[in-house]
């Protein structure tokens, strides 16, 4: 009986792994029941947080493509699923951890690609996506006003010459 509920469950953790963008690998120890509440509330737009049983998680992540997960399944884990923006997730497991240190981060997958405890911390301090675009289009806007400017100059200039040079010609024609 016990044996068709593990493979549900397996085969559930790995549509999980497949779907998601990222997963982040948290350990949970000493959190309680109202702070996971509120962990799960926090992520609740861009992730789904769910506590996992280790082996069934270390066979489902394999069947997803997954290797790198085997060194830090150890202890009681829980997942952080990630839907939506990974930046938004790893920032708020981050100030989650903050506020509450027994949430241990112990690494995740970004894409497909193991990432250690650093590379989350990273990807939390990055900006969010929608600032990140707003400067690549500041600095676009930036080039293009530069360019529209060189463009306009060289005209300007060539007619400031011209006119200095028939105001020249005027006045040694009025001397002469």
């Amino acid at each position: 009986m016990a044996r068709p509920d593990k493979a549900a469950a397996v085969a559930e953790i790995a549509d999980k792994f497949r779907d998601s963008s990222a997963a982040v690998l948290t350990e949970y120890r000493g959190l309680t029941v109202a702070q996971l509440k509120e962990l799960r509330r926090s992520l609740s737009g861009n992730a789904t947080y769910a506590v996992v049983k280790n082996t069934l998680t270390n066979i489902a992540a394999k069947e997803a493509g997954i290797d790198s997960l085997d060194a830090d399944l150890k202890g009681p884990s829980a997942i952080a699923f990630v839907t939506g923006d990974p930046v938004e997730a790893a920032k708020g497991l981050r100030d989650f951890a903050k506020a509450n240190p027994a949430l241990v981060i112990k690494g995740g997958v970004l894409d497909g690609r193991p990432m250690s405890t650093a590379e989350i911390t990273k990807l939390a301090d990055l900006e969010s996506r929608e600032v990140l675009l707003a400067k690549v289009a500041g600095g676009l806007k930036a080039t293009l006003t530069r360019a529209a400017y060189a463009f306009s100059a060289k005209p300007a200039q060539v007619a400031r010459v011209i006119d200095a040079l028939r105001q020249k010609q005027e006045s040694e024609g009025a001397a002469a």
